[in-house]
């Protein structure tokens, strides 16, 4: 059995257990379930640029609320404006989270692409999403077989071209893994082996600068069928790679809501924009406020606007910080609101919002409304010591006969 090693591809039997080849995790490395609360992009930066709450939110948000399938539905009309050039489709996913999204829209890029051989490129930190997301992938392989599925837990400036910053390449982790046979149930079985690999190649460490968690080593996993590995090696990415270009970037969340524009150009948009290939178009999704989930904020903290960069707002500064001789041909569309804006919804019982209305659909509500505007801990726990937030949920709830939440996309695309 091969050694996941730090410096070279390594072959890894997807089946059984794999160890690393790599230096010894220090006393600051962990891989703790709860974790993964935060991410930035540059250690040495003072604010986050990804948000994730802990765990039970994040679980709870996402089984109760639509939000997910309703963005794959959106991200999948901008496949129609796609073009994919030979050799491949190439996607990018800025923020993977436990897949959904994703094998949703490659259920849509299979009926638009049936015979074209894919690479999926996926940003990921969180070791927990990574396992969601491995447990989905068995039907895809099976369903569409040209397909190279790469993940990684690199940041916004390396994930694209899959090549970590000087100061850590050489701890890079590279995982190329064939899976074999041909049914969903023999891709399963070697995605389930490989939870051992990615416990130990998405460790992370704590910033002592900023407390927030950043990947211990730069990480890679490349997955396809080994039935494929002849007409899909030339698409396979290596750690020699130069990178690629990309038809599409699908950008769900892809930052804290409560950054400054400036923030979310910089670090995000502008590097992702970037890796779009002659054609592509990266679709960003991100929420915007004014629905019955932030009325609910709003009876208790008033003054609380954590929707401070709208997308006409962020495709300005965009603009005004594209401007290098590579971007001339980026073009940068709002949309009307139309177009735009969408609702998502919390699953609910009609019959029980007519009655008295459940503890656990209250607490449910109120967490995705939380959960939403990104309110801190700190204000969580003073807001639990009095109780005014179930009345105020309640109250929200009645009068809207259920909750809603809105989303607003743009897209910056670069001319053919």
């Amino acid at each position: 059995m091969a050694k996941g090693a730090s410096k070279t591809a390594s072959k890894v039997s997807p089946a059984r257990k794999t160890s690393s080849g790599g230096k010894k995790s220090s006393s600051k490395t962990s891989n703790p379930k709860n974790s993964t609360s935060k991410e930035v992009s540059k250690e040495d930066d003072g604010e986050s640029f990804r948000f994730f709450d802990n765990r039970e939110k994040y679980l709870l948000f996402v089984t109760t609320c639509s939000e997910k399938a309703v963005i794959a539905k959106r991200i999948g009309v901008e496949l129609r404006r796609v073009h994919p050039a030979r050799p491949a489709l190439r996607i990018f996913d800025a923020g993977m989270g436990d897949g959904t999204v994703l094998n949703d829209l490659m259920r849509n890029m299979h009926r638009r692409f049936p015979h074209i051989p894919w690479l999926i490129v996926a940003k990921e930190i969180s070791v927990e999403d990574v396992r969601l997301s491995l447990e989905k992938l068995a039907d895809r392989f099976f369903e569409h077989p040209q397909l190279v599925m790469v993940i990684t837990n690199m940041n916004y400036g390396e994930a694209p071209n899959l090549k970590p910053r000087p100061a850590t390449e050489k701890k890079l982790r590279w995982y190329d893994v064939a899976l074999e046979g041909s049914t969903s149930h023999e891709f399963c079985r070697q995605l389930r082996g490989l939870h051992p690999l990615i416990a130990e190649g998405w460790k992370i460490k704590i910033s002592e600068k900023t407390g927030n968690p950043l990947y211990d080593s730069p990480s890679a996993l490349v997955l396809y069928r080994k039935d494929q590995d002849f007409t899909l090696d030339p698409i396979k990415p290596r750690p020699d790679w130069g990178g690629c270009q990309y038809d599409l970037v699908m950008a769900s969340q892809p930052y804290r809501i409560r950054i400054s524009a400036e923030k979310k150009v910089k670090n995000v948009i502008a590097p992702l924009a970037r890796s779009l290939a002659s054609g592509g178009r990266m679709v960003v999704v991100q929420s915007m406020g004014g629905d019955p989930g932030m009325e609910i904020v709003h009876k208790i903290w008033p003054d609380d606007n954590p929707f401070q960069a709208g997308r006409h707002e962020l495709l300005k500064e965009a603009e005004k910080h594209l401007t290098d001789i590579e971007d001339k041909d980026l073009e940068f569309t709002p949309y009307s609101d139309r177009q735009s804006v969408f609702k998502y919804h919390m699953h609910t019982s009609p019959s029980e919002l007519k009655r008295s209305i459940g503890v656990s659909t209250v607490m449910s509500s109120w967490n995705a409304a939380v959960y939403v505007a990104q309110i801190e801990d700190e204000r969580l726990s003073e807001a639990y010591k009095d109780g005014a937030y179930i009345e105020a949920t309640q109250t929200v709830l009645k009068e809207h006969g259920g909750l809603w939440f809105q989303d607003e996309t743009f897209v910056i695309s670069r001319r053919r």
